[in-house]
């Protein structure tokens, strides 16, 4: 299968590779989302050695370096209270986290979630987290650069492959808000 984007030898139908993807990650690629047909999302098998976007891109081309998104973990306090959310921004660009990410979540202090907590609510391997299968109970704020992308590649939920999805359905996820100014440019 030809990937949407770049040139991948190691790339098919995520439903048919849901056996190198996290429990989290295969159950909402079989179940689709908003009417998203789950045949729209690529997988591409990688050297895990390579999983870093910066390196992926290096690897398979600059040009995708414009066209990835990362997906991060953070935490909103307010009192007691810890909100945790994801942001996805196009990988250009770094999460406004003490701004639109505060300001969203109504806390008074937001910063990245510690590994062990993004890991063990995800589901997910550390480097690989993806929007696709995060707690439905989770706000998804993403930036709108990555949904105007016609294809955004992504997490697959393990540091072994990557998800290649159209950006507009991104916006369908559960619990997905497009929140200006969320990315700031690098």
């Amino acid at each position: 299968m030809r990937a949407p984007i770049g040139s991948f030898e190691n790339a098919a139908p995520a439903a048919d590779r849901c056996d190198l993807l996290t429990a989290p990650v295969a159950a909402a690629v079989t179940e689709g989302w908003g009417g998203f047909p789950a045949e729209q999302i690529i997988h591409v098998d990688t050297d895990p050695a390579i999983a870093d976007t910066a390196v992926f891109a290096e690897h398979h081309g600059a040009d995708l370096l414009d066209r990835s998104a990362n997906c991060v973990v953070v935490a909103g306090k307010r009192g007691g209270d810890v909100t945790l959310a994801a942001c996805l921004v196009l990988s250009n660009s770094r999460v406004d986290v003490n701004g639109s990410v505060r300001k969203r979540l109504g806390a008074r202090k937001a910063s990245f979630a510690p590994m062990d907590t993004a890991v063990g609510e995800t589901g997910m391997e550390y480097g690989g987290i993806t929007p696709i299968g995060l707690p439905a109970s989770w706000p998804l704020l993403i930036d709108p650069a990555v949904v105007d992308e016609e294809w955004v590649l992504i997490g697959s939920g393990s540091r072994r492959g990557k998800l290649i999805v159209p950006g507009k359905a991104l916006a369908a996820l559960p619990g997905a808000t497009v929140v200006e100014g969320l990315g700031i440019r690098s």
